[in-house]
C-alpha cells in the first residue's frame, strides 16, 4: 500500500439483506466493520468481512426526506475465493434484486472523480460511466437498441474535490471515485443507501457510491490482460446502483451481474438475457 492511512472506524451491525432472488438463492452475510476512506482514500474492509459480498451499514436519517434507511456495501471479488451457495436455471431467469420492489423512484445526478494511479485519462471515467448508465437505461423496456429509455440514474458531473464513499449515512450525494480497499481481491464496492422494508410502495433506493481499487490492481480502457477492464467492472457495479444483486450460479455465469470478474475480462461489458428481464422486471 503506498498511501498513509487516516481511518475512522464504524461499527456496524449485522443485519439481513432482503432480497428477491428469480434464479438463486445469495450467499451468507456478515457483521463487519467499515472504514470511511477521509482524506487518506482509503476504504478498509477488515479480517470480519471474510470475503463477504454483503456488508450491513446499519440504519441511519436520509438528509433529503428524514426517513430511515438501511446501508449496504457490495464488494465485487476477483475470480472465485469460495463457491457461495446459489442455484438457477440460467438464461432469463439469471437476475435478482436487492429487495424486493426497492428501486430509484427520482433520478439524481452524480460525481464522479476520474483520479487514479494507473494512467487513466478522468475524461474517460466520465464518459464510460455515462455510457454504461445509458446501457441498463436503454435495457429497462426489456429491448436494447431501440428508442425506448428509463432515466434511472440521472446526469453525471466530473468534479476534481476529493469524494468520500459513505459507511455512516448518506449525505445527498452518489459518489464515484479510486482509492485503496484493504481487502485482498476486492476490485470495487458499491454501496447503496434505502428503504428495504414497509409498505412495497415505499421501497426505494435514495443513494449509492462506488470505490474502484487502483492500489492492488491495474486498469485498463482496451481489456489489456493483466489488468482489470474499467467498461468491464464498471457497468456491473451500475447494476448494484439500479437494485440488482450479484449471481453466484454457474448457469449465470455469463451474465453481467455474475459476482466475480478477472484481469482482461470484456465480455461483461453488454448485458445479457437476464440482465434485461432483470432490469426491466424492476422498472
Amino acid at each position: 500500500m503506498n498511501r498513509s492511512k487516516v481511518l475512522i472506524s464504524l461499527t456496524l451491525i449485522a443485519a439481513v439483506f432482503s432480497v428477491v432472488a428469480v434464479a438463486q438463492a445469495q450467499p451468507d452475510r456478515s457483521t463487519a466493520e467499515l472504514n470511511s476512506p477521509g482524506t487518506a482514500r482509503t476504504l478498509t474492509l477488515p479480517l470480519a468481512a471474510a470475503k463477504s459480498p454483503v456488508i450491513s451499514l446499519g440504519s441511519a436519517l436520509d438528509p433529503q426526506t428524514g426517513q430511515v434507511v438501511e446501508g449496504y456495501a457490495i464488494v465485487r471479488y476477483k475470480d472465485q475465493p469460495a463457491k457461495p451457495a446459489g442455484r438457477g436455471k440460467g438464461g432469463s431467469t439469471c437476475y435478482a434484486f436487492l429487495g424486493s420492489g426497492v428501486k430509484w423512484k427520482t433520478p439524481e445526478f452524480w460525481r464522479v472523480n476520474g483520479a487514479n494511479t494507473r494512467g487513466l485519462d478522468a475524461g474517460y471515467i466520465y464518459d464510460n460511466l455515462s455510457t454504461n448508465i445509458d446501457k441498463w437505461e436503454d435495457a429497462a423496456d426489456g429491448t436494447i437498441g431501440n428508442t425506448g429509455s428509463v432515466d434511472i440514474l440521472g446526469y453525471g458531473i466530473s468534479t476534481t474535490s476529493t469524494l468520500a464513499a459513505d459507511t455512516a449515512a448518506p449525505d445527498g450525494t452518489n459518489e464515484v471515485y479510486f482509492a485503496n480497499i484493504s481487502e485482498s481481491g476486492a476490485i470495487g464496492v458499491t454501496i447503496v443507501w434505502g428503504v428495504f422494508g414497509g409498505p412495497p410502495r415505499s421501497r426505494q433506493l435514495v443513494e449509492w457510491d462506488q470505490v474502484y481499487d487502483d492500489t492492488d490492481f491495474d486498469w485498463s480502457a482496451a481489456g489489456e490482460a493483466g489488468k482489470m477492464d474499467f467498461e468491464n467492472i464498471a457497468t456491473h457495479e451500475l447494476g448494484h446502483s439500479i437494485g440488482l444483486a450479484d449471481l453466484y450460479t454457474d448457469a449465470c455465469a455469463n451474465e453481467t451481474m455474475y459476482g466475480y470478474a478477472a484481469e482482461g475480462q470484456t465480455n461483461k461489458r453488454s448485458l445479457e438475457a437476464g440482465d434485461i428481464a432483470g432490469v426491466s422486471k424492476l422498472y
